[in-house]
């Protein structure tokens, strides 16, 4: 019997959606490595494993600042425990004003903004601290993206009319074109693209997707020699779904979005998306 613990099993449960009992066998299959049995539920065809954004029960609120010439933006997410506090006054100042910090100062990472010093004597977390107790509830600052060069901008998307954005992108364009920002924000918002190239793609991602393209086709008694080309497919089903480049275009599906960038006469050098407790 493979040694792992019912921790292991909730885990693998939050992050597939698969019934306790599958759960186990996979971990008791994969000697206790939830990675493995994550790879194993795939192959077998468990319901909910493919892909799926994190489940959460935090609220919060996504802020963005553009540069009058589009040559940087921020974007900041916070969060906290309800959507009581997220649509509060208090809170969204709060969120705004971290926002604007990173616009002014550009931390490199959030170690660095989270000591940096918000107003006089006051580090951000110190600040954050502050909002904690004020507002009675749990706040956390754990990401932020600054983007400056070429031409930046930014689409905030509200899943409810009574809450603040918690959906944010930051697109960086190597040339000005403000409507082909708009709308690849825009469908970066709403495909969340996880990488913007083939090349951005890890090596070790790309030999995953092989192996459990491989052993699914197999687990179906797929022919021997029309395996290649099964996984092929199957890999490039990948691309299509996780890389922006090669994402069917929100707004003309027979289009890819590099079709679009080109027919544009713009390159997309970056991008940021956020979700707010994803």
């Amino acid at each position: 019997m493979a040694n792992f613990t019912a921790v292991d099993v909730k885990k693998l449960r939050e992050l597939t959606g698969a019934g306790m009992m599958d759960c186990k066998k996979a971990l008791d299959e994969a000697e206790g490595d939830v990675t493995k049995a994550v790879e194993i539920l795939r192959v077998k065809g468990q319901k909910g494993v493919a892909k799926r954004e994190s489940r959460t029960a935090e609220n919060g609120a996504v802020v963005s600042l553009i540069a009058e010439d589009n040559a940087k933006g921020v974007l900041v997410e916070l969060k906290c425990e309800t959507d009581f506090v997220a649509k509060g006054d208090k809170f969204q100042a709060v969120a705004k004003a971290i926002a604007e910090h990173v616009f002014a100062t550009a931390p490199a990472d959030l170690g660095t903004l989270l000591t940096s010093e918000i107003e006089a004597g006051k580090s951000v977390q110190n600040y954050v601290d502050e909002a904690n107790a004020s507002l009675g509830e749990k706040i956390v600052l754990d990401r932020f993206a600054y983007l400056t060069g070429g031409y930046v901008a930014s689409y905030l998307h509200r899943t409810s009319p009574d809450l603040p954005p918690q959906v944010g992108v930051l697109v960086q364009l190597a040339e000005p074109n403000a409507e082909t920002a708009k709308d690849v924000a825009q469908h970066i918002a709403a495909f969340a693209p996880g990488f913007l190239s083939r090349d951005d793609v890890p090596a070790d991602v790309v030999e995953s997707e092989r192996r459990i393209a491989e052993a699914t086709a197999r687990e179906e008694g797929k022919p021997e020699a029309a395996l290649p080309r099964i996984v092929e497919g199957r890999v490039n089903g990948y691309f299509k779904e996780n890389v922006l480049l090669d994402q069917p275009f929100a707004k003309d599906n027979k289009k890819t979005v590099q079709k679009v960038l080109s027919e544009a006469g713009v390159t997309v050098r970056s991008f940021a998306r956020f979700r707010v407790g994803a």
